[in-house]
């Protein structure tokens, strides 16, 4: 189980996020009225896809013995008329054609993957 906490007091848009053994920024960039003292909220989204995949995708070829040297996983977030977009590129390095292309299967499986394009249910209370 994951949990995790963001504070915020009168410094514009700084957050304090404890996650109990890691703690993070976040921030708006100054163009939007923030100090950019950390990541925005959606590149803390992207970051975790990012992680979720390269994690998924390393734990994958070292279980088959392939001869993965790296993966780079760039993504970008979209807003388009159909709604909001993720576009997921890979970079693995030291992959044939075929293991490559597998890779991209296996992306579309990851935890994270399966939660963004499955939604997840959130409650709110207050305490």
């Amino acid at each position: 189980m994951a949990i995790g906490t963001a504070r915020i007091g009168r410094d514009r848009y700084r957050t304090d996020i404890d996650l109990g053994s890691h703690r993070l920024v976040a921030d708006e960039p100054a163009v939007l009225g923030g100090r950019n003292d950390g990541p925005a909220p959606y590149e803390l989204l992207l970051a975790s896809l990012g992680a979720c995949t390269a994690i998924t995708l390393r734990m994958y070829a070292d279980r088959k013995g392939w001869p993965m040297t790296s993966v780079e996983v760039e993504l970008q977030w979209r807003r388009e008329e159909d709604g909001p977009r993720i576009v997921r590129t890979l970079r693995p390095q030291g992959l044939d054609a075929q293991q490559r292309q597998r890779l991209v299967d296996i992306a579309e499986r990851t935890p994270v993957t399966l939660t963004l394009m499955g939604g997840v249910s959130i409650d709110t209370f207050l305490a």
